[in-house]
């Protein structure tokens, strides 16, 4: 399962396709229902992370934080994402990507950088940015995606 989702970056600039390695949950919420111990030791698959980078090797990789949404994060909880680990915030992927391996699947995570997170840039947040940053970004995504696909 080839997972992709809009965020904020802490550390990666906006535009950038970021390869997901790992995620935090902030949401307070789980997708499994019931005695379901699911192993998320590496929740995005290594190998797509490999499979990705040779169609393209400038990919980074972070660590995504998803918040409840439907706001975007405020400054005090971006600092306290990027104080436990976080690169990337947003407010949907790691909800699914827990039920996918639950269903036995492999996943890969990319999150396009739309926007700065908030309080990283002197400017609000504004959704028309994230909009832009997205259809700037549809070439690279295309390449990459369609790549992917040739090697799977």
């Amino acid at each position: 399962m080839v997972l992709t989702n809009g965020c904020g970056g802490i550390t990666h600039a906006p535009g950038a396709p970021v390869l997901i390695a790992d995620h935090i949950n902030l949401t307070g919420a789980t997708p499994l229902v019931g005695p379901r111990f699911v192993d998320l030791t590496e929740v995005y698959d290594p190998a797509l992370r490999t499979l990705a980078r040779e169609v393209d090797p400038t990919l980074d990789e972070g660590v995504y934080c998803q918040f409840h949404g439907p706001a975007y994060e405020t400054p005090a909880e971006v600092r306290m994402a990027r104080a436990i680990g976080g690169t990337l915030v947003g407010m949907s992927t790691a909800l699914e990507a827990v039920a996918a391996r639950e269903a036995g699947l492999r996943v890969l995570g990319i999150s396009l950088v739309t926007n700065a997170a908030a309080g990283i840039a002197a400017q609000p947040l504004a959704h028309a940015e994230v909009v832009e940053a997205g259809v700037a970004a549809q070439p690279r995504l295309r390449s990459l995606l369609g790549g992917l696909l040739e090697r799977l």
